[in-house]
């Protein structure tokens, strides 16, 4: 495919879309009830390809990959190994994927690649000198226990009741609703917590971390710090409060752990084919990586808009966000003199 046709590329061999970051038409008015449906039920849209890929896996996963109900009534070694390993399967076949064919075939060169440069492989900011390696490390190391301990208490207390257990028989509305949530939650869970790491002290000794990956690549989606991954997979613990059936907890955690994949590619499209591409949505995710304070979520909730912190990737967003930096550092300036 000719990405030109669908932006510019600069000196250094950068691409930039033409297109601009946009919200969905959920949280507009006057309502624009044609374009919420399109945005709902279009492809690509909020139900396709992504959420419905990852709620039929996590469906998948609970019908043929998981312990009985009976056998996670106790906790046993057997069956969080099995759990872990099935995790541990899924993160490297998805994670591998991308990669694979992205940094390690090069199928596109860097057609549609918003930073020229290839990942890091020999730098000492990064563990062992590489970045994929460093990536890898903690997502192995550190996300895949991390997501396996949610999963496995939250499975446990399914299991014994402990928390309330909703079966599609008794509520099949409720049960598509709650799917249908689950990834807006996600978001706005998201949006709070990215805030509150990127605090000075946070960011220093949590975030900062994640944020080596200025160029960002398919394993970096999940490459964090501990303290990072144990906030980030907690939302899965609004399950334990709202009436829930186990494949949504693991639809919630799946989407977690696999959901950051495409927003991390570092590429605006992924070629199919010769004419044939898919939208990676990660043009927004790319901004806060390069410019570190803007858009500390993407997709179907303007919180950014509503704080203050949104990029649109256009020049114009460049001088709102010199514009923040500049109120910002005249406050502060302020201050200090007093």
């Amino acid at each position: 495919m000719d990405d030109l046709a669908y932006g510019t590329r600069n000196k250094r061999g950068d691409w930039t879309p033409t297109r601009r970051v946009t919200y969905a038409p959920v949280f507009v008015w006057p309502p624009k009830p044609a374009g919420f449906l399109k945005w709902l039920f279009g492809f690509p849209g909020y139900l396709w390809p992504w959420n419905f890929f990852y709620a039929a896996l996590a469906l998948l996963t609970w019908r043929f990959a998981t312990p009985s109900t009976a056998t996670m009534r106790t906790f046993g070694v057997g069956w969080i190994a099995l759990v872990l390993l099935r995790n541990a399967v899924l993160i490297v076949a998805w994670y591998g994927v991308f990669h694979f064919r992205l940094y390690v075939q090069k199928a596109q060169a860097n057609r549609f690649k918003y930073n020229a440069r290839g990942l890091a492989t020999e730098s000492e900011y990064f563990t062992f000198g590489s970045q994929t390696k460093d990536n890898m490390f903690w997502t192995l190391a550190s996300g895949l226990p991390m997501w396996t301990a949610y999963e496995v208490v939250t499975l446990w207390m399914f299991a014994n009741g402990h928390i309330g257990f909703l079966k599609w028989s008794r509520n099949p509305v409720w049960f598509v609703v709650l799917l249908v949530l689950i990834p807006l939650f996600r978001e706005f869970h998201f949006h709070v917590l990215h805030r509150a790491i990127h605090w000075a002290p946070m960011y220093k000794y949590v975030h900062s971390l994640h944020h080596r990956n200025t160029n960002p690549g398919p394993w970096s989606g999940l490459s964090m710090h501990p303290v990072e991954h144990l906030v980030y997979f907690s939302g899965v613990l609004i399950h334990w409060v709202v009436l829930s059936h186990p494949v949504h907890a693991m639809f919630h955690l799946f989407h977690a752990a696999l959901s950051p994949v495409p927003g991390h590619t570092g590429y605006d499209k992924v070629e199919l084919g010769e004419n044939r591409a898919f939208d990676t949505n990660c043009q927004a995710h790319y901004l806060h990586h390069k410019y570190f304070e803007v858009n500390y979520s993407d997709g179907s909730i303007p919180l950014d808009k509503w704080f203050g912190s949104f990029h649109d990737g256009s020049s114009d967003g460049d001088d709102a966000m010199q514009a923040r930096v500049d109120r910002r550092a005249a406050k502060t300036k302020t201050k200090a003199k007093a």
